[in-house]
């Protein structure tokens, strides 16, 4: 038998195997970026690539990653059908949501669809890291400015009567709240240090949601469900 030489052979036996990964996401763009971050650390390495649900369900089968990082766009945005075929089809493949959607709703469906992770696209590289890394360890993942509304999201206290408007997202609650205070659009995007377009997009959303044609009628029906006091 040959004699084993030490420092090359042990440290060969010894080196952990590569995390894999296949990135899926519409965009040629974020996905040659996030390949980019991921070509410079050792111990992590992309196998493939998605742009459609169906690439995603070919790529997967055939890789079998440690990690799929996803944008919820990539299997239609609200829609997480395809997370939850993903986690039953291949379960030894830990999901990361990968999205610019700080939506609750669309948090709320890829944790419960089966993703292990959600990061928004205004992550940094060490953060992305981490998520792969932590998603191939069998843990849970969630980003910074998420993490803090994930708990009272998925375990909501008795304490609270519920939201008199469900339909309405998170941001769109913080908004009609400050109309129903009195608050102007200028006024509430220098609060949330937004454009003033982005609040009128979403003051529009929010009449079409609660049937009201402008804002006198928001701000009655929001004061008599108690808001804005």
């Amino acid at each position: 038998m040959a004699p084993l030489r030490r420092g090359h052979d042990i440290a060969v036996l010894h080196r952990p195997a590569a995390v894999t990964v296949v990135l899926a996401d519409t965009q040629p763009a974020i996905r040659h970026g996030v390949r980019s971050v991921l070509e410079r650390v050792d111990g992590i390495s992309v196998v493939g690539e998605a742009s459609t649900a169906a690439e995603v369900i070919a790529e997967t089968a055939r890789c079998r990653p440690d990690v799929l990082v996803v944008d919820v766009d990539t299997v239609g945005a609200g829609n997480c059908r395809l997370i939850e075929q993903i986690a039953r089809g291949c379960p030894e493949t830990g999901i990361l949501v990968f999205s610019a959607s700080d939506c609750d709703s669309t948090l709320i469906a890829a944790i419960r669809a089966g993703a292990r992770g959600y990061l928004l696209k205004n992550a940094d590289p060490d953060q992305i890291v981490r998520g792969i890394q932590a998603v191939a360890a069998g843990e849970v993942l969630i980003g910074r400015t998420l993490a803090a509304r994930l708990g009272a999201l998925l375990h909501p206290t008795s304490d609270h009567s519920p939201y008199p408007f469900p339909q309405l997202t998170g941001k769109e609650r913080e908004v009609l709240d400050r109309i129903a205070a009195g608050r102007s659009n200028v006024a509430i995007a220098r609060e949330f240090t937004l454009a003033s377009k982005t609040i009128s997009n979403r003051v529009s959303a929010i009449f079409a949601k609660l049937g009201v044609s402008d804002r006198a009628q928001a701000i009655v029906l929001a004061r008599d469900a108690g808001l804005g006091r």
